[in-house]
């Protein structure tokens, strides 16, 4: 784990985005988790992006709400999110993945419709964060086989987005530059 200062306070803050049902932090806060796994191309950090990314998402969706599984989901999840906090305030990094581990395999104890709309949001969360890695320069080999996915799934949704149309060649034009460039050294 590289910032495991970092993870700690991204998830007490994203305990408080939870409370205040604040959807645009929750997706603020997995998106500068992101942006810091790219960096060190650190799975903790991925995991916690596509864990915070798929709270914004449970959060956004209140039909989901109706689902009887959906509360005791809900409170373990949340549960595993301050077990996983204290786990880094105590050092304890595996202790931590454990926690991360766990909210994932919570799904396992869901059942019925409920089980495969989780499943669905945890895929579309984890392709996601993907395509921001690969925004951020990682190679799609890479990106894939951080995120668990197929690097045509990666593919399919950069193509949608429009991250690969991206082109970095674009400059400002010469005129531009030499004025701006002349503008610096007075």
């Amino acid at each position: 784990m590289k910032e495991p200062k970092h993870i700690q306070k991204v998830l007490e803050e994203t305990k408080d985005a939870v409370k205040e049902q604040d959807i645009v932090k929750l997706k603020k806060l997995s998106n500068q988790t992101i942006h810091s796994a790219s960096i060190h191309q650190d799975i903790d950090s991925i995991m916690v992006a596509v864990i915070i990314y798929s709270l914004s998402k449970f959060l956004e969706r209140t039909n989901y709400r109706k689902y009887p599984a959906w509360s005791p989901f809900f409170k373990s999840f949340l549960k595993h999110i301050d077990n996983a906090i204290l786990s880094l305030k105590e050092n304890k990094e595996e202790k931590f993945r454990e926690e991360m581990k766990k909210i994932r395999a919570s799904i396992s104890k869901i059942s019925g419709h409920f089980k495969k709309h989780v499943q669905d949001v945890f895929k579309k969360a984890s392709i996601n964060k993907a395509s921001r890695i690969y925004e951020h320069g990682i190679s799609m080999e890479k990106t894939a086989k951080l995120l668990g996915i197929s690097m045509w799934e990666l593919s399919e949704y950069a193509g949608q987005t429009g991250i690969s149309d991206v082109n970095f060649n674009v400059t400002m034009p010469e005129k531009e530059r030499i004025k701006l460039t002349i503008n610096f050294f007075k």
